[in-house]
């Protein structure tokens, strides 16, 4: 459904250092860039996701209610992009990492704010 998700951050290279740990727990590679615009990309064969600085010149700021989530082959996957992302500047929020049975199934789920405050999540679906 998505091409693409671009996220603001007011320290770029602070967000790239989290991005780079916490998605290269769940196999992506480091960004790529930064572009002319001072943003780095992170890309998959699925879609890409930007962090870079708003492009208005206004304070980035996070969507309060949104959340960003990535997807995990697996739950040591989630574990993983958790510890990485902890390590790396972002902050725990909400339950531990773990399973939830809710209105869409068994989800193993693990939540995050990267250092601008963005809300994000890694999620694997257990068959």
């Amino acid at each position: 459904m998505f091409t693409h998700i671009t996220v603001g951050a007011d320290d770029v290279e602070a967000s790239r250092r989290f991005y780079d740990a916490a998605l290269g727990a769940l196999g992506v590679e480091p960004a790529s860039g930064p572009d002319p615009k001072g943003r780095y990309w992170w890309r998959t064969d699925r879609g890409a996701f930007a962090v870079g600085k708003p492009i208005d010149g206004e304070p980035a700021s996070h969507a309060n209610g949104g959340t960003i989530g990535f997807g995990a082959r697996d739950s040591e996957a989630v574990e993983a992009f958790h510890k990485a992302g902890v390590e790396a500047g972002g902050a725990a929020i909400e339950d531990p990492p773990g399973e939830r049975n809710g209105a869409f199934g068994k989800l193993y789920l693990a939540y995050l704010r990267d250092p601008s405050g963005n809300k994000i999540c890694a999620m694997h679906r257990p068959k």
